[in-house]
């Protein structure tokens, strides 16, 4: 078939329009007359029936009242407040059953003058003589009781009995009359709900028969129209599932002349520019973080302007590696090197970090918006800190057989520093070399935070803004207020510990002396910070951090700190 697709298409839905216009017709037709017995039952027939029920309600209730009366009349000594009130209960209760009979009335008024809705106008005319006849057998009542009241007060027996024997048939007469307007109003909903449910069924049937018609020639009409498009379809299909599943080697002919054939040049178009891009992506995702390669290469990076984020930074050194360098041949002192930054680096992806350099033995990676959700990325950067120094383990296993000696094997070690805040996030650099980089003071404060894990013998030192937006999961000590080169303001710092679940219960009993004598020192009260201090050597001796203290301790002792001091120590060297 050589007709353009959209005419194929446009044949197609014409075709099903106007088979959905025919069951659209007949659909309303059917439902018109559902809509009609159900309007009049809503509107009408359960309206009256529920005022029906409410003036017999009130005359039941009038009955006690009356009933009420005739007992308190009886007795030796009447109540006449006791008769006064049910008296007027009487009288009110029969009002309130005129009142609603004469609504009822003047509703069947409005259902007479109704054109929208076929009604059951006969039953319903039947029903508008029926209601007076309940007033009045009502009315007659009410005047029996009254007149049977009259004559008990007067004390005339003979005369209180024939009015006692008129009351009661009185009575059977209000009961005849809205049994009668009962049963006119049940027959009518009653038949109108069967007419509904008939006209329902009678719907639904002709529906199903329409839609079954509509539906096999509908699909008879398509597979004919649409049999010359299946052929180039699927290969549309089984190439796009191809290129899916990274074959983008693929290639799609199709013989046609309609807009298949320019679809699949279109698509093997797409598929060389995929080619190009992904032979883009992967030459520099050697060097840097893929998912900045695939942000860039999609727009979703900003080129040309930087955005504040809270972020998490890391940086992490390797302790004593220019020493370590001076024993090793620099084709050792590489494959050392390429070894360790792989094993840094695997981490850090796993954790959803970014990479962000490499300087010297030193790593540099970040975490946060649009890698890493906002809400997370502080104890991702924990996590990856001390799965990092897990591996360390088998890293230093692994030497042996990268230097190809046994013995004489440097001591590896790393520290690292994380901090948690604001920084400036873009491509930043020169015209012609740049980088996806965060720079800022969180940048500057996690660069001395690896370094100050020297002074205090720790692994891991974290910022408390880490501390706080890592969350429980996570254990930590306190370590020290410092203020750390190139910032004004103390930060407080803390040592990152492991998973909260994990730590010993020897380190907690550690992590209470060593806080408990940090509080002491801050107020300056020495002797109780140096039994704290010393609590927290004895239970771990090489504790450095508490070591450190003890010896300020000893210093303060002899020179005070001035006034105002709050326990900040300054870290004049970076």
């Amino acid at each position: 078939m050589r007709l353009p697709i959209s005419l194929k298409i446009f044949s197609i839905t014409t075709a099903l329009l106007a088979l959905m216009v025919v069951v659209t017709w007949l659909s309303v037709l059917n439902f018109r007359n559902l809509n009609n017995q159900v309007r009049a039952l809503s509107d009408y027939y359960l309206p009256l029936q529920q005022q029906v029920a409410s003036v017999e309600i009130l005359i039941r209730q009038q009955m006690v009242h009356m009933e009420r009366m005739l007992a308190g009349m009886e007795v030796a000594r009447p109540d006449a407040d006791f008769l006064a009130r049910e008296s007027n209960g009487f009288d009110m209760r029969g009002v309130n059953a005129d009142q609603i009979v004469d609504s009822s009335l003047r509703f069947l008024a409005e259902a007479e003058a109704e054109k929208g809705i076929e009604l059951d106008r006969p039953t319903l005319a039947r029903l508008g003589e029926q209601l007076p006849a309940i007033q009045t057998a009502r009315q007659h009542f009410h005047m029996t009781f009254r007149l049977f009241q009259i004559e008990a007060e007067e004390g005339t027996p003979r005369s209180q009995k024939i009015v006692r024997e008129t009351l009661l048939r009185e009575k059977d007469t209000v009961d005849v009359e809205i049994q009668k307007a009962i049963d006119l109003l049940n027959k009518l909903t009653r038949d109108t709900a069967l007419q509904a449910k008939a006209e329902e069924a009678r719907a639904t049937t002709l529906n199903w028969i329409i839609t079954a018609l509509a539906t096999t020639l509908g699909l008879i009409f398509a597979a004919f129209v649409t049999r010359s498009l299946v052929d180039p379809v699927k290969r549309l299909v089984g190439g796009t599932r191809a290129v899916e599943a990274g074959d983008l080697d693929v290639e799609i002919l199709v013989r046609t002349h309609d807009e298949l054939a320019t679809l699949a040049t279109s698509f093997n178009h797409m598929v060389v520019g995929l080619r190009e891009k992904e032979r883009i992506r992967d030459t520099f995702g050697q060097y840097v973080d893929p998912r900045i390669v695939k942000s860039l290469l999609e727009n979703r990076i900003p080129a040309e302007r930087g955005e504040r984020q809270v972020m998490t930074v890391f940086f992490s050194d390797l302790e004593g590696f220019t020493r370590m360098c001076e024993g090793l041949t620099p084709d050792a002192a590489v494959r050392f090197l390429n070894r360790y930054f792989s094993m840094m680096a695997e981490v850090v992806r796993s954790r959803q970090g970014i990479v962000d350099k490499y300087i010297g033995d030193s790593v540099m990676a970040f975490w946060g918006p649009p890698f890493t959700d906002p809400a997370d990325h502080a104890r991702l950067g924990c996590l990856a800190a001390l799965e990092q120094m897990q591996k360390m383990e088998a890293f230093r296993a692994g030497l042996p057989e990268l230097f190809g000696v046994r013995y004489g094997l440097p001591e590896v070690n790393v520290r690292m520093g994380i901090a948690s805040g604001e920084v400036t996030v873009g491509n930043i650099g020169s015209e012609t070399s740049r980088g996806y980089t965060v720079i800022g003071d969180t940048v500057n404060l996690a660069s001395r935070l690896e370094q100050a894990n020297k002074f205090y013998g720790t692994r891991i030192l974290a910022s408390e803004a880490t501390r706080t937006l890592a969350g429980d999961s996570l254990a930590f000590r306190e370590i020290d207020s410092l203020r750390v080169a190139g910032k004004l303001e103390p930060v407080r710092v803390y040592e990152l510990l492991g998973l909260a679940a994990e730590v010993s219960e020897s380190d907690k009993q550690r992590v209470r002396a060593y806080e408990a004598g940090l509080t002491r020192y801050r107020a300056q009260d020495w002797d109780a910070a140096e039994a704290a201090f010393r609590e927290c050597l004895a239970i771990e001796p090489k504790d450095q951090a508490g070591q450190v203290m003890l010896a300020r301790i000893a210093v303060f002792r002899q020179a005070p700190p001035e006034a105002g001091w709050g326990g900040v120590w300054v870290a004049l060297s970076k």
